[in-house]
């Protein structure tokens, strides 16, 4: 085992992922090379089991690897980025699946696209009905009125269900600027997009330098729930207007599955003990 550990960067974020999954796992081997580059560094050893079936134990330099790269991530987040963290987490102890930085299809009126290029891009062109923005809740006559887009929620959570009318979709919006705020507050075509990949649509408020909300919940618009952020814990002051969805078009589901959730259900197990 060596003495010293490696520079960080000699490490990528696959060695450091696999790494964690072994400390938390079982430990029986993949027989790749970057077990073999972990092995070589010292990071896991072999451990035989009753003499026949070897698996793989984290070292001491290898949790001292895990801690030094958890302190690091921890110090390069942002605000923004630390409070869509929490919420992320917030969703998942709730019993809900959580992604962070989905980039999802919504298709959009043309007139409500007119004068915000930037909030919301076209894409392609809708060829079926839409219902209400998804592209593949219906059928009829080509919708020549709407263009697609792309939205980019900083939180989409669904419910832990097997029943797909049960799942109650929820976008979350992270603001920790008060200009950016503002700004935001003027896209409607943003609002109007997460509306419509969503049952329901909340704006979560941090806080400024001096802990002050950087934003009142009666500057919101009402068709939009706001959280606020009170001594390092989410508070609900306005509750997010509520709508049904029957179910989630195949793109999307093709989305999350691609993505993975924020948080999986032995990490969330593992914030309980």
């Amino acid at each position: 085992m060596p003495d010293t550990l490696a520079p960080l960067p000699a490490w990528s974020r696959l060695h450091h992922r696999r790494l964690r999954d072994i400390y938390r796992s079982a430990g029986w081997p993949c027989q790749d090379m970057v077990e073999v580059e972990l092995l070589a560094a010292g990071l896991v050893e072999r451990h035989s089991v009753d003499g026949r079936h070897d698996t793989l134990r984290v070292t001491d330099a290898g949790v001292a690897r895990l801690a030094q790269v958890f302190t690091s991530h921890k110090a390069a987040r942002s605000p923004h980025e630390a409070l869509v963290q929490r919420v992320a987490t917030a969703m998942a102890r709730s019993g809900r699946l959580a992604w962070r930085g989905l980039a999802l299809r919504v298709a959009l009126p043309r007139a409500l696209l007119v004068g915000e290029p930037d909030a919301a891009p076209v894409v392609a062109e809708p060829s079926v009905r839409l219902h209400p923005l998804w592209d593949d809740l219906g059928d009829g006559p080509v919708a020549a009125d709407h263009a697609w887009c792309m939205a980019c929620p900083d939180v989409f959570s669904i419910r832990h269900s097997s029943v797909e009318a049960y799942l109650q979709p929820v976008v979350h919006e992270i603001k920790v600027n008060r200009a950016d705020l503002l700004g935001d507050l003027k896209k409607p075509a943003k609002r109007a997009a997460y509306l419509g990949m969503a049952g329901a649509c909340w704006y979560v408020l941090g806080q400024d330098a001096r802990g002050r909300p950087i934003g009142a919940p009666d500057e919101v618009p009402p068709e939009c729930g706001v959280m606020l952020v009170e001594q390092d814990e989410l508070k609900v002051a306005r509750e997010a207007p509520r709508r049904a969805m029957e179910r989630l078009p195949f793109h999307v589901w093709m989305a999350l599955a691609k993505a993975g959730p924020a948080w999986r259900e032995d990490e969330v197990a593992q914030l309980s003990l």
